[in-house]
């Protein structure tokens, strides 16, 4: 099966339209020429008839019959039709074969005197009028019947002239559409061999916006997706990167513990088997935040919605943590009405839990002590929103907007004991936005961070 490019099929689709359109063209314009022409011609002939119905008329006067038109019908008729543009014909020999002249004649019985008048009504018949009264008719025969040499070569010499301009457009068709095809698929070529090196891993490839049409939205759309598998792949290389740091450190630590307990440089005693027992924890708190944030990418995290108080589920999370927060001497300060009317929202409780206890543990954790942490909740319309404000240490506010971003830390220096992995708020975004809500960070007027927590309420009934 023979293949043909794309150039050439546009290139043969514009041939093909513009040859249709040509060859309408001169089919319209063959049809105007002939029945323009045979219309000029008619009215010129319809012109001259009252001319020769007065010739007529007269010589009909002289004689008081038609008989000399039956005798001699060849001689009258022309002297009659030559009469008003100059001298008749004289003589009468050499009328015996006469050429065909383009009249009929009729008298006044509608019977013929010259001619062959066929189809009436084809003929534009006029009267012959003598004394008052009609004495017999005359007509032109339709021009299309009685072409004179001069005549037809006018109109070969039309047609002639029209063949030669389609040609000649069909030669200009040819000679142009096949550069104009090359150059309107030139950007598809391009975006095709980038799409190629895209395709083999090569993410930097861009192409160059030649255009402000569909070629060139096309181009703007590359270049775009092409700078999101650039920014992904950098992000994915980044997260394997951070991934692997995060466990070799805990990693590390246990191997260096457990080969000093085998060797016998440290003894097995509880606080040796606490340590061990603490890094295993850390270990697998790392792996579950993986776990989990792995999941809520994929979308199958499950959640279990149904109407839930957030008011009780925010104030439950609170109660639980108040110790950690009196043993590290940060003032918690609640501002939780217990009786909040029509504070539900159509969420998995599991899940608001595990988000408000990760905010509360990252304010914990790095929050200095002797600080303070207030937590309030507020209903705004149809939303309730729910407000973390700690005090110092505060997050630049340049690094503000990549708080939420995986294994992101403000300090990348800080221990790790007390700073996690920087999963907890990515996770807390992704739970946040299954539940059609938002999640913000904002400098806090504690001289900490503010993070806020915004979910809609639902109907809850009468």
């Amino acid at each position: 099966m023979i293949r043909i490019g794309i150039t050439y099929r546009l290139f043969l689709s514009i041939l093909a339209a513009t040859c249709a359109a040509i060859l309408c063209m001169f089919l319209v314009m063959h049809w105007s020429i002939n029945r323009g022409f045979l219309r000029y011609l008619d009215t010129m002939a319809q012109a001259g008839m009252e001319s020769v119905s007065m010739n007529l008329a007269r010589a009909y006067a002289s004689h008081g019959n038609w008989d000399f038109l039956r005798a001699e019908p060849a001689y009258w008729v022309t002297r009659a039709l030559h009469e008003h543009d100059g001298p008749a014909p004289s003589g009468r020999q050499g009328q015996l074969h006469p050429p065909r002249l383009p009249l009929v004649v009729l008298d006044a019985n509608r019977r013929p005197l010259f001619g062959h008048p066929g189809k009436e009504d084809t003929i534009k018949y006029r009267p012959i009028i003598h004394s008052g009264s009609t004495v017999g008719y005359v007509g032109h025969l339709p021009p299309r019947q009685f072409l004179s040499p001069p005549q037809v070569q006018f109109l070969q010499h039309q047609k002639s002239a029209l063949i030669a301009a389609v040609l000649g457009l069909v030669l200009v068709v040819v000679v142009f559409s096949l550069p104009l095809a090359r150059r309107l698929i030139r950007p598809v070529r391009t975006i095709a061999a980038a799409t190629r090196e895209l395709a083999s891993g090569r993410y930097a490839v861009r192409v160059p916006v030649t255009s402000s049409d569909e070629l060139g939205q096309l181009a703007h759309a590359f270049n775009a997706m092409a700078g999101a598998l650039e920014k992904n792949e950098k992000a994915r290389r980044q997260w394997v990167a951070d991934i692997s740091h995060e466990l070799r450190t805990p990693l590390a630590v246990l191997r260096g513990e457990i080969e000093a307990l085998m060797e016998g440089v440290r003894e097995t005693t509880p606080e040796a088997v606490r340590s061990l027992h603490s890094e295993v924890m850390r270990l697998h708190r790392l792996v579950d935040d993986l776990h989990q944030l792995t999941l809520s990418d994929l979308g199958a995290l499950t959640y279990r919605k149904e109407s839930v108080d957030l008011v009780e589920v925010l104030a439950d999370s609170v109660d639980a943590c108040e110790v950690e927060f009196d043993r590290k001497g940060i003032a918690l300060e609640k501002d939780i009405p217990r009786r909040q009317a029509a504070a539900h929202v159509f969420a998995d409780r599991e899940r608001l839990q595990q988000l408000f206890s990760n905010l509360l543990g990252n304010s914990l954790k790095y929050t200095d002590s002797g600080g303070r942490l207030v937590v309030r909740v507020r209903q705004d319309g149809a939303t309730m929103t729910v407000d973390l404000e700690d005090s110092a240490p505060a997050v630049p506010a340049g690094e503000m907007d990549r708080l939420f971003d995986r294994l992101y830390r403000v300090e990348t220096s800080r221990n790790r004991a007390s700073g996690g992995a920087g999963l907890g708020l990515t996770i807390c975004r992704n739970i946040v936005e299954a539940h059609e809500g938002t999640i913000t960070a904002s400098p806090s007027p504690l001289g900490g961070l503010l993070m806020r927590v915004s979910l809609p309420l639902v109907e809850t009934g009468p």
